[in-house]
């Protein structure tokens, strides 16, 4: 059950989707779904319907050697869990972190997977909704012939947060060849990777974030290969008009892999100015106090602010 969570910048998190194909070493949801998986001590579910290397079960797995039930029965496979639904719908309001266990929007999963966990959320106004992916195209989401009446033009409400994961390294991949754009560079860069949340391409009501972690380099460094100067700078603190994204999350890497990258305390430190110049508020993961001390600046904007706050 999503309810009470570890991760400090929302209350709760919800799974109607589990598992991903973006095969980043430092993710921690996949040791914590192997961890649970039966996906290798049985051979059929009850309510199961595979597709391929996705699936979907309408209501809760059961291995039918063992008769347990597994939150991860096909392990990190993409898996729509379509009875969890509505396990917030009567609930008081909270921030919800959709899918910590997943990328709902990244290229193998299928509209109409999005567009019934956005209705759930339509039918429960009462929560913000927290979204996060390594794939930023997939927040287009098209009407599918199941649901033919789906308002493609801007399916997300004022209280939805789009958030969009930056280390420094994102590339466009999956969804088209590498092309040329001239000056040597490429449609994958780090510019397009950004530039895909922005108005021209994502036109929305709902808010829009940043969420970098692992902080792995000098984030503030990486150049801007499209407009030149700094590229994070470029997008915060863009000429002429206020940045569309509105708030920056930054946490260091967990757990004990061998090739993990530590931090800098210069690096957060110019993180933090830039956000301060561009009064974007930031939050510091608890994966930071090493690095940072206490207290840690953990701000909220003003839409995800609890009311005794």
């Amino acid at each position: 059950m999503g309810d009470k969570t570890k991760i400090d910048w929302c209350d709760s998190t919800w799974n109607p989707v589990t598992g991903c194909y973006h095969d980043c070493q430092y993710c921690y949801a996949r040791g914590i779904a192997k961890r649970f998986s039966t996906k290798d001590k049985c051979h059929s579910f009850y309510g199961g319907k595979p597709m391929g290397k996705i699936h979907i079960l309408d209501n809760s797995a059961t291995v039918i050697e063992t008769g347990k039930k597994s939150p991860y029965p096909f392990g990190f496979e993409p898996t729509f869990h379509r009875y969890k639904l509505d396990e917030y719908a009567t609930k008081k309001g909270r921030n919800i972190f959709v899918c910590s266990m997943a990328d709902l929007f990244g290229d193998w999963v299928p509209d109409d997977w999005k567009i019934e966990v956005l209705e759930a959320c339509y039918k429960a106004p009462q929560h913000n909704y927290l979204f996060l992916t390594k794939d930023p195209i997939g927040y287009s989401i098209w009407a599918t012939k199941n649901h033919r009446d789906f308002n493609c033009n801007d399916p997300y409400k004022e209280n939805m947060w789009l958030g969009v994961t930056y280390t420094g390294k994102e590339r466009l991949e999956g969804h088209y060849q590498e092309q040329e754009i001239g000056n040597g560079l490429s449609i994958w860069s780090n510019f397009w990777y950004l530039w895909r949340m922005g108005r021209a391409i994502l036109p929305t009501r709902a808010h829009k974030f940043i969420s970098i972690e692992p902080l792995s380099c000098d984030i503030c460094d990486v150049e801007d290969e499209r407009e030149g100067g700094k590229l994070l700078e470029n997008f915060l603190l863009p000429r002429g008009y206020k940045s569309f994204f509105e708030w920056i999350i930054v946490g260091a890497e967990t757990g004990i892999r061998k090739d993990k990258v530590v931090p800098k305390r210069e690096w957060v430190e110019k993180l933090v100015d830039l956000c301060q110049r561009a009064e974007i508020p930031i939050f510091m993961k608890s994966s930071l106090a090493d690095i940072w001390g206490e207290p840690l600046i953990q701000e909220f904007p003003r839409g995800l602010k609890h009311k005794e706050d």
